[in-house]
């Protein structure tokens, strides 16, 4: 793939890796088993990992990168179903026992990550139950949060979505500021860039965001979280 750059292993804590949550969710042992199949790398924005159909030949566990999972419809129009930042792993399906992916996984914020292998992947599920464990619970709570998400798209206004897109991004990152550009939260809300624009701009007036050339700024997370849809609560304990 290209764009990704290796560098130098992370060090390991006691119970796991430092970043990725369900890596640090496993004993140091069974951490340590999977840790030579185990290969860092640094995740490109707007980089697709998986495409729908496509055999998934590698599972990424994120530190610090960001990536939306994507629906893809015939016209080529995708809307985001999902969103996996150091709390997961992208391309679960093959947890289920499913080689192709569903979605399109595509890096929305740049950062590193751990990527193993698919057939790597495979083995250590077969012989480590508490990964199996791990990452079943984890497949479980994506499927709620994407029929969560569904819901939301079809029912809450834009802004309220917005808000809640925002919080969980904010969630995910080590920063109060990101880049995000209108196409990019038109497509992954379901709405046109104008729907975004008024959002965006409601949320600048009342100064809980600032927003300039794609650079958000969070200047009111609990302002931000008034103006959200209930949805965000409801995907933020799905995700922890």
């Amino acid at each position: 793939m290209a764009g990704v750059a290796l560098h130098p292993l992370p060090k390991v804590v006691a119970g796991g890796a430092t970043g990725n949550s369900l890596l640090a969710a496993l004993r140091r042992e069974d951490y340590l088993c999977l840790r030579a199949e185990l290969e860092p790398v640094t995740l490109a924005r707007g980089e697709v990992l998986h495409e729908p159909g496509e055999r998934v030949r590698h599972v990424f566990f994120p530190d610090d990168a960001q990536v939306s999972l994507l629906v893809v419809i015939e016209s080529g129009k995708a809307i985001e179903v999902g969103l996996v930042g150091r709390e997961g792993m992208v391309g679960v399906s093959l947890a289920l026992g499913v080689d192709d992916s569903p979605v399109r996984a595509l890096v929305q914020g740049a950062g590193s990550a751990l990527r193993m292998k698919a057939g790597g992947f495979r083995e250590a599920l077969a012989r480590c139950l508490p990964l199996q464990r791990e990452l079943h619970l984890y497949a479980c709570a994506k499927l709620a949060q994407a029929r969560r998400t569904a819901a939301c798209n079809h029912f809450h206004r834009v802004e309220a979505r917005l808000a809640r897109w925002l919080l969980l991004t904010h969630d995910r990152v080590r920063s109060d500021q990101f880049h995000l550009t209108h196409e990019f939260l038109a497509e992954v809300l379901g709405v046109r860039r104008a729907g975004v624009t008024t959002a965006a701009s409601a949320l600048q007036r009342r100064e809980l965001i600032s927003y300039r050339r794609g650079n958000i700024r969070i200047l009111d997370r609990d302002g931000i979280e008034a103006a959200a849809c209930p949805c965000y609560e409801i995907l933020r304990k799905l995700a922890s």
